[in-house]
């Protein structure tokens, strides 16, 4: 019995001191999650059961040893944080502020990853690298940004501010701001404010290629109809 009031004791502190931490250094990342998931239904929950949250915070402690080169423990927590979370993030990628990583289980993000501020990804979104070349080899990730669920962005490429990368599509190019990308390969839909699709959704958005066979369909069978 004592055992287990002492247990509890060490629950209650631990879990205090996890919340003060997370409210007083991830102010930022509690209300993207608040305002990006209409599944939050208040900050206890978002500081208690968000895995993407933790996720971060394992994160920004890993990152603190990595930058100090103390690789080995900075990688170790990266581990412990990738066990507990199922979110894989390098602790020398870079994250800025306001990232919200919704479900968050599969998502992968390389060492050389650049992330900007108020980015949301989805699950299952990787962040990787192409080959075995040194230096830069992830994406940089501008501001704003949304990564839909399976998504794959791939390369040491540069996804501009604004921009919205769709369900399951494969980004291997660079990609302006304000854009939306769909497909495989990434294909853009909207450019430049020209809004192209009629959602944001990141599972309803329109396809440009097969929007052109579309088109040509109903050109072809308004000449068969001529021609009758």
């Amino acid at each position: 019995m004592l055992f287990l009031l002492k247990f509890l004791l060490f629950l209650i502190i631990f879990l205090a001191l996890k919340v003060t931490v997370i409210l007083l250094f991830f102010q930022e990342e509690v209300k993207a999650a608040k305002e990006k998931d209409p599944a939050a239904r208040s900050i206890w929950e978002i500081l208690l059961l968000y895995q993407g949250l933790h996720a971060l915070v394992l994160y920004r402690i890993a990152h603190f040893f990595y930058k100090k080169k103390l690789y080995f423990i900075a990688r170790w927590i990266s581990q412990i944080g990738r066990f507990l979370t199922g979110v894989e993030i390098h602790p020398g990628a870079t994250i800025g502020k306001g990232c919200f990583i919704d479900h968050g289980m599969g998502v992968v993000i390389g060492e050389t990853a650049i992330i900007g501020d108020n980015v949301l990804l989805y699950q299952g979104v990787t962040l990787g690298g192409t080959g075995l070349e040194k230096g830069k080899r992830h994406p940089t990730i501008g501001n704003n940004v949304v990564i839909g669920a399976g998504a794959k962005v791939l390369g040491n490429i540069t996804i501009g501010d604004n921009s919205y990368i769709g369900a399951n599509a494969v980004v291997i190019r660079d990609v302006p701001p304000n854009s939306t990308i769909v497909g495989v390969p990434g294909r853009i839909t909207k450019q430049d404010g020209r809004k192209i699709d009629v959602s944001l959704d990141h599972i309803h958005i329109l396809d440009p290629l097969m929007q052109n066979l579309e088109e040509l369909e109903k050109r072809i069978a308004d000449l068969e109809k001529r021609n009758k």
